[in-house]
């Protein structure tokens, strides 16, 4: 919803929420259903009221659990049933500067009793998240900002006796502690308040009559932050920038000023300023965000303008370069479709206002960025939250050549006429085993971001992981693809619940960039042989219907599994007798290479 969009309206949404609630449900997207309990250190109704809607419009349906004020501490050390009742998928701790209670009282104090005094606060907040780690769910915790009133000037910053100081020290806890603890995630309320205004966010007012820790006005900005974090818990972050060139990445138009004209580089102010945004853009690539350029420019002006001397991004930088003179919203569909991606895990970056409205019209679910200048357009990628990172792995980091191996594999394919020759010219080799704790970040990942070869898209916390890993009740498989022009990574977990000689298929997904490779007959192959190990006679099958995995419909069809029932709706059930069961993989070695077991 664009009024969601940053940079939004803070009033706007403030003032109607309840009619931007009403049409978010009027849509009937698909949702995940999550509890949040919201252990509040202030009042947080409104903040909560937000929060709602910009996880509605992220596609995530909250019910709340909202503690009495300023009873965080208590429900979460000593517990509260209604709280323990609810068994929340996510915790948030909504705590200011308004709580901290362990501030020096005096200048007399030594600095021992100072630090101790930093010590004893975060010691206090340990506490809570250990007790906390008894619902096995992920914990956002806010850090503090800084205060507005500094009673020594410029000294409260340094002076151990300074409440500056004494904030900061403890967000530099609360940092190592989030580095060190998995599902446990910072909302930044110390940027946010330094975004919004320190003035403006301290309005004392909202305290002593509301009780609010920050303005009215700037509660939509924390329930924006905190949404944020949760999209990106449960895989909801976009994927790919798609970049217009001229005015975009350099000043001027490379058809007419040719490359020596263009302004990138450090000649002038303009070229300065152009530079800086590539380099922004590029800082997207080193966490696995890819890049694909989409412009109305003949390819060889483009590739010129790529090539200048002074640019940060070259055409080595993109997974896809779309230059020609078609519609952009075509290019981004063909690019979408070339890539294997939803076209809505793009966002569109772009000078001009009509190709951002044409894009946003003709494409469900894509988001762009128009802008009048390159300043602007870092600061809305930036704050808009697209990328938010709360997980990073192995994978990620290689993601851009992932991608880039993937249109070496299909230029290839081109000078096959038969397909299956061009399996075997790929020379693939495949691991395919029970899950490995080094690969449970990444597994965990993939359940959440895979939407289209997804036959159930049932979604998995990093607890919720665990628990499958440790229990003899199920069988997991992940598998990971490697070819002649590199490693794809792990591109397909297969999860099922024993019952009996019966599995129950839970999740069975497999990245799209390795569609078409055999890689879902593999893992069917090696599913099939870990059931007969453990007596297993019957696979039961599940394709619960979405608006985005329609190409796996007929999947276990396919497979050779008998339907046993089909709802209106388009869900399915099937199952197979695996007692004569024929292999179908044929292009695929699978746990030979030395090279991806060790990878």
């Amino acid at each position: 919803m664009k009024e969601l969009t940053f940079p939004f309206d803070n009033s706007y949404i403030i003032k109607n929420k309840k009619k931007i609630k009403k049409a978010l449900l009027n849509n009937n997207s698909v949702r995940i259903k999550k509890k949040i309990a919201v252990l509040c250190g202030s009042t947080a109704n409104d903040i909560v009221s937000a929060l709602e809607l910009f996880l509605l419009d992220y596609g995530i349906e909250p019910d709340f659990y909202i503690s009495e004020y300023n009873k965080y501490w208590e429900d979460a050390v000593f517990g509260n049933p209604e709280l323990e009742d609810f068994q929340p998928d996510i915790i948030i701790i909504h705590t200011t500067s308004r709580n901290i209670t362990e501030l020096p009282e005096s200048f007399s104090e030594s600095k021992e009793s100072v630090i101790q005094r930093i010590n004893s606060q975060f010691e206090k907040f340990c506490q809570m998240w250990e007790k906390l780690e008894r619902f096995k769910c992920p914990v956002i915790q806010n850090n503090f900002e800084t205060p507005l009133l500094r009673p020594t000037g410029n000294a409260d910053f340094w002076e151990i006796h300074g409440k500056t100081f004494f904030i900061n020290s403890l967000n530099i806890r609360l940092a190592e502690y989030a580095q060190s603890h998995e599902n446990f995630y910072i909302n930044d309320i110390n940027y946010l308040a330094s975004c919004f205004g320190l003035e403006k966010w301290h309005d004392s007012s909202y305290w002593y009559m509301y009780k609010y820790a920050m303005s009215l006005n700037a509660v939509p900005e924390v329930a924006y932050s905190l949404a944020c974090i949760i999209k990106s818990i449960y895989g909801k972050n976009k994927k790919l920038i798609a970049l217009d060139l001229d005015n975009t990445l350099w000043g001027g138009v490379i058809g007419d000023d040719g490359q020596e004209g263009i302004e990138i580089g450090h000649e002038t102010a303009e070229a300065e300023a152009f530079e800086e945004f590539q380099r922004s853009v590029k800082d997207y690539k080193k966490f696995g965000v890819l890049l694909g350029v989409c412009s109305k420019n003949d390819e060889s002006n483009a590739l010129l303008g790529l090539n200048h001397p002074e640019t940060v991004l070259t055409p080595d930088d993109f997974v896809s370069i779309k230059a020609n003179w078609n519609p952009k919203d075509q290019n981004l569909m063909e690019m979408s479709s070339e890539l294997s991606l939803l076209p809505e895990s793009f966002v569109f970056v772009d000078d001009n206002p009509a190709e951002c409205h044409i894009a946003e019209s003709q494409i469900a679910g894509i988001n762009t960025v128009n802008f009048k200048t390159v300043q602007e357009a870092s600061y809305k990628l930036s704050r808009s939250g697209f990328f938010e990172l709360t997980k990073l792995s192995s994978d990620d980091l290689k993601r851009n050549d992932m991608y880039i191996a993937n249109a070496k594999r299909e230029s290839q394919k081109k000078s096959f006429a038969d397909y299956s020759e061009y399996l075997l010219s790929l020379d693939m080799n495949a691991v395919i085993e029970d899950f490995k704790p080094v690969y449970l970040q990444r597994i965990t990942q993939l359940t959440n971001k895979s939407n289209q070869f997804n036959l159930t898209t049932k979604r998995y916390s990093d607890t919720d992981m665990q628990k499958v890993f440790e229990s003899d009740r199920y069988i997991r498989l992940y598998g990971r693809l490697s070819d002649r022009f590199g490693d794809n990574g792990i591109v397909s977990v297969v999860i099922g619940e024993k019952n009996n000689d019966n599995l129950s298929i839970d999740l069975w997904l497999m990245s799209c960039r390795v569609l078409k490779r055999e890689m879902e007959y593999a893992m069917l192959d090696t599913l099939v042989s870990e059931c007969k190990k453990q007596n297993i006679r019957t696979i039961t099958g599940y394709y619960f219907k979405t608006p985005k995995n329609n190409m796996v419909s007929e999947l276990y069809k396919d497979f050779g599994f008998d339907l046993v029932k089909k709802f209106e709706n388009g869900d399915s059930v099937w199952k197979l007798d695996i007692s004569d069961y024929k292999n179908l993989n044929h292009a695929i070695k699978i746990n030979e290479s030395e090279y991806i077991q060790n990878g």
